[in-house]
């Protein structure tokens, strides 16, 4: 994938502050410093302000420091939801040097063990509801330091131990385990109070996290992402933003899991820098929970994708809710729908503006303008990044036409951690990153994502991307959900078969067709229809296709 000098290059704007902060642990203190009062994280009615949160990452920071043997470097795992204790333990991580590796609180055994082994992670800190699957494959880690946390263990009294209660013995989701030489997070701050916090001088080159990715196209692999990496995305992000948000005065949702990358970066990061409030949703899957607290919260923006978008304009309590206060919406993670975005419109008023990004670039590479959004593109390319698509054999390819995303730019990852193979595979000696995805750069300098690379189906020769029959089949009314793949077909190579959530049983699968002949070519027009009361998706709620795939395959 070398350069040549006829390559197309759609390059954004410079970068300005990238030399203001050698770290994430300096961004932290500036921000700390000027917000001290305002709100910081919120979590079912409990608001740690800025100057708790430096308190309490200092006491963190200090445990690790004077009561273990880690050392700056070493790796720990946090496995949390969205709860207050996660910004807490990473940022305390950071300010003792420790490299964060984000781990989902819902893997499997299975999962867990390939995550600590491969990363090497020395410590962890998990939810008390997980803690049984982390003892059945802790003799299997390096993992020599625990701290077990409760839901309810930042929440003053009596409303900590009442919420304790519940989860365990009400709602009795705290298996039992047993963890002799494990210490609880309370008792962790408390040691650390008690010694003082030693700043640690980190460098923009030194990993500040191993972030691993979805393991939905193979073996998870740990993405190397350094201080100078985030603290690039959150200034770019900054840059592309702040037409809209302002400084230490906009309370921001955060329903997605904050251990993905996705709201690491857009909450517990750049809202930080910015002094912003974010409100953690421990558990969107709880909708009418979830329609509660925004009832609660008067919110000015909203991180989010397009299935969570998609299920609470569908609530009447949701449509009720007042918007006056909200600018905006942000969607990622997935490709957003025509119909999705302008649904949410209509609801709440405010426009969806798309971004586009993956793990290995920390992750935000392009985002839609918030006063020129372009619906049906994942927008520009943020400051500092340069984008160019190329033809199987890597030549650069021309405006117009379509071809693999490649991205270049200070928030592209370090590499593979232990991968060489695989990181050569993926990133070039010039900086290039292949992502696996093909896109048009338009005449205009908006980017169009057609499709993912694996999930593209030939009909007869002919590329047809899901996306594009997608999007057509969610503008039907009765369509809740749609996902589309290609399956073996004989005469044509593939057929296309959709995967469909209906509203109600009215929809068959000839309406549908009828549907798509009015908006796509003949070879377009899915020949299977498949109803399902819900589609596989990841935790992030990103639809899994290769699962569909994979079911249709053994059916």
């Amino acid at each position: 994938m070398s350069q040549h000098a006829n390559d197309f290059i759609l390059a954004g704007p410079p970068l300005e502050g990238e030399d203001d902060y050698a770290s994430i642990c300096d961004v932290f203190a500036a921000s700390v410093g000027r917000f001290a009062e305002r709100p910081a994280f919120s979590c079912m009615g409990r608001t740690l302000s800025y100057r708790e949160l430096d308190r309490l990452s200092a006491d963190f920071a200090a445990w690790i420091q004077h009561e273990t043997d880690l050392a700056p470097g070493d790796r720990i795992a946090i496995q949390l939801p969205n709860v207050l204790q996660f910004p807490v333990a990473v940022f305390g991580a950071l300010r003792a040097g420790l490299v964060v590796v984000n781990t989902n609180p819902l893997y499997t055994e299975r999962e867990m063990r390939h995550q600590f082994t491969d990363s090497g992670a020395r410590a962890i800190v998990i939810l008390a509801n997980m803690a049984a699957k982390l003892e059945s494959i802790l003799a299997d880690t390096e993992i020599r330091h625990v701290v077990v946390t409760q839901l309810g263990d930042l929440h003053g009294f009596p409303r900590r131990p009442l919420i304790n209660l519940a989860v365990r013995h009400v709602k009795k989701l705290v298996p039992r385990y047993h963890l002799p030489d494990a210490l609880t997070f309370r008792d962790v701050l408390g040691r650390g109070a008690r010694q003082p916090h030693r700043p640690v001088a980190r460098r923009r080159d030194d990993i500040a996290a191993l972030q691993y990715t979805g393991g939905t196209t193979g073996t998870a692999k740990g993405t190397m992402l350094t201080h100078g990496n985030l603290v690039a995305n959150m200034l770019q992000a900054r840059a592309v933003i702040s037409d809209v948000l302002g400084e230490g005065c906009e309370t921001v949702i955060a329903p997605l899991p904050v251990y993905h990358i996705y709201t690491f970066t857009v909450n517990c990061l750049f809202m930080m820098e910015t002094g912003n409030h974010s409100v953690l949703i421990p558990n969107p899957r709880d909708i009418a929970g979830f329609v509660r607290t925004l009832k609660s919260q008067p919110f000015t923006g909203f991180v989010g994708l397009n299935t969570l978008f998609n299920a609470l304009c569908q609530r009447e309590d949701f449509r009720a809710l007042d918007f006056s206060r909200l600018k905006l919406t942000i969607s990622g993670g997935m490709a957003l729908t025509k119909a999705v975005a302008q649904r949410w419109e209509a609801v709440t008023g405010c426009p969806v503006a798309e971004g586009y990004g993956m793990t290995e670039t920390s992750p935000i590479v392009s985002f839609n303008p918030p006063a020129a959004i372009q619906l049906g593109t994942i927008g520009k390319p943020v400051p500092g990044t340069e984008v160019k698509v190329i033809d199987p054999d890597g030549a650069g390819l021309p405006r117009g036409e379509p071809g693999e995303l490649c991205v270049r730019g200070p928030q592209v990852m370090k590499g593979y951690w232990n991968r060489p193979e695989d990181t050569a595979r993926t990133l070039d000696t010039q900086g290039w990153i292949r992502t696996g995805d093909i896109a048009v750069l338009q005449e205009d300098g908006y980017i169009r994502i057609v499709d993912r690379k694996k999930d593209m189906i030939i009909v007869s020769g002919f590329n047809v991307y899901p996306n594009e029959i997608e999007d057509v089949v969610a503008g039907h009314p009765d369509v809740i959900e749609v996902a589309a793949i290609g399956i073996p077909d004989e005469a044509t190579g593939e057929a296309i078969k959709l995967f469909v959530v209906a509203r109600g049983e009215a929809l068959d699968a000839e309406t549908l067709r009828v549907w798509c002949k009015r908006e796509l070519t003949a070879y377009k027009v899915p020949r299977f229809v498949e109803f399902r009361d819900e589609l596989p998706k990841t935790n992030v709620g990103k639809v899994l296709r290769r699962q569909l795939r994979d079911d249709d395959t053994q059916s």
